[in-house]
């Protein structure tokens, strides 16, 4: 293919924030898509192969947008518009800006930074039980607790319940010291971590103390109804099929449930089936569930959890093909 040039206009005040401190943003743009960048003013020139200049103009002209609606540019937002730009997508990570949730303690937006995790968010608004499905760091747990606690300050329902099984995660850790809420502590940190991060302290506590907001291993919902309320059932896939239907019909009316797991990353016993697994089959075409499946691109901690996790997917995937080929039975010789 031919070598070509282009010219893009970006306003002096965006280009910083488009280019990043030191341009790492730029020189990861130039590293990926194989072109030269050269700012000039409020130009910035495109030099490489014409499909590649193409793209990069894509990726700049997304983020001088972006910029220009105030957000504040960083290295997950270039590489999801990398990403994009690289699969032909006809999306754009512009459709996910102004999309907030709520903001955190210390003022920070909460808010889907992927499509996928957009799909997730709208998905939590219109249907009654969501089943959020995807590998550590795609916001799962997190995106369903800001909508929980957005939920609850609109008294669009009473009160919120999270729940997990309580299972060590392959290890085997005894007889823990201290009273029943000491033990299954451990089990629930994550939860209160998400808590105390969007809602603060002081205010979890005052709200626990009067039983609206309740943190509980799973066990403690059997033989209950749970009305107008918002249920976030974490940690899906360590549960037996008994405990998955016993969860579900605890839902009482006025009541949303988010159902959160991670398929590949289950701590049951060897043999043992999930009831994620189970109650995904069963329920995939019930009206008012949906099922959203996050993937290692909608992963938004650290660039190096996207690798780590694709890596794996990667990997299991190989181990998957080399099973079943295997198991085919090998072609009979015919003897002379």
């Amino acid at each position: 293919m031919g070598l070509m040039e282009a010219v893009i206009d970006i306003p002096a005040e965006h280009e910083a924030n488009v280019f990043g401190q030191f341009d790492v943003f730029a020189k990861k743009i130039e590293r990926t898509l194989h072109v030269t960048l050269i700012a000039r003013g409020e130009s910035v020139k495109i030099m490489g192969e014409a499909a590649n200049v193409e793209k990069a103009k894509k990726v700049l002209m997304q983020l001088a947008e972006l910029s220009k609606r105030g957000t504040a540019i960083n290295e997950q937002n270039v590489d999801y518009t990398l990403a994009l730009v690289l699969e032909d997508s006809k999306e754009s990570i512009l459709k996910l800006d102004g999309e907030i949730i709520c903001h955190t303690l210390q003022g920070k937006p909460i808010k889907p930074k992927t499509l996928g995790q957009k799909a997730y968010v709208d998905a939590l608004r219109r249907k009654m039980i969501v089943f959020g499905l995807g590998p550590a760091g795609t916001g799962k747990t997190y995106l369903a607790m800001a909508m929980a606690i957005t939920a609850f300050r609109n008294n669009e329902v009473g009160r919120i319940i999270l729940t997990r099984p309580a299972i060590e995660a392959g290890e085997k850790l005894g007889f823990l010291p201290g009273d029943l809420q000491s033990k299954i502590d451990p089990y629930l940190r994550p939860l209160y971590d998400a808590l105390y991060q969007i809602m603060g302290a002081e205010s979890f506590l005052k709200n626990s103390e009067r039983g609206l907001i309740e943190v509980a291993p799973l066990a403690y919902m059997r033989g209950r109804t749970l009305d107008n309320a918002y249920i976030i059932l974490d940690e899906a896939q360590n549960t037996t099929p008994a405990q998955m239907k016993m969860f579900l019909t605890r839902i009482g009316f006025g009541s949303k449930v988010a159902v959160t797991g991670d398929t590949s990353q289950k701590d049951l016993p060897a043999g043992q089936v999930s009831g994620l697994d189970v109650a995904i089959s069963v329920l995939k075409n019930i009206d008012d569930i949906a099922i959203c499946s996050l993937t290692s691109k909608d992963v938004v901690r650290h660039p190096l959890v996207q690798k780590i996790v694709k890596a794996y997917e990667e990997y299991e995937s190989r181990s998957r093909n080399r099973g079943r080929d295997s198991r085919k039975k090998p072609d009979r010789v015919k003897k002379r």
